[in-house]
C-alpha cells in the first residue's frame, strides 16, 4: 500500500509516517517510481508506535523496544540489555508519577463540577458565568 493509503487506515499524517520512517520506527520499499509501498503489517505498527507516544516514551526509547514488539499487544523479549531495562523502568515510573498526577487532578475537577452542579440544582448559581 502506498503512503496515502496507510495514512488514512491508521489516521497518522503522511509527515508523520515520513518522521516515523526517518527515525527508523517502520520501513518501507520503494518502487521504480520512487514511491513508499508498506506492507499491512506496517498498520500494527504504526498503531503500535502511536500508542506508545500516546503513553509518552520518546522515539529513541521505542525504536529500542519495537523489536521485542511482535504485533499489537504480543511482547516477545529475546535479549534485553540491562541498560534498555533500566530505562524502561525509568519511563514506567515518570508514566505512573503522571498518571497519578491526571488522577488527582480530574478528582479535583470532579469534585469542583459535582460542587457547581449541586449549586445549579439549589437555584444558588446561576447558569451563565462570564
Amino acid at each position: 500500500m502506498l503512503i496515502g493509503e496507510l495514512s488514512e487506515r491508521t489516521g497518522t499524517p503522511r509527515r508523520l509516517l515520513r518522521y516515523y520512517e526517518e527515525q527508523g520506527l517502520i520501513s518501507s520499499q520503494r518502487g521504480e517510481n520512487g514511491y513508499r509501498s508498506y506492507t499491512d503489517g506496517t498498520i500494527d505498527r504504526v498503531q503500535q508506535v502511536r500508542g506508545l507516544l500516546d503513553a509518552g516514551l520518546p522515539t529513541r526509547i521505542i525504536k529500542q523496544i519495537l523489536p521485542c514488539l511482535d504485533g499489537p499487544g504480543a511482547i516477545v523479549v529475546e535479549d534485553a540489555t540491562p541498560e534498555m531495562v533500566a530505562t524502561l523502568e525509568r519511563e514506567r515510573d515518570r508514566m505512573t508519577a503522571r498518571i497519578d498526577c491526571l488522577a488527582r487532578n480530574r478528582d479535583a475537577v470532579a469534585e469542583y463540577l459535582e460542587a457547581v452542579l449541586e449549586l445549579r440544582r439549589q437555584g444558588e448559581l446561576s447558569e451563565s458565568v462570564d
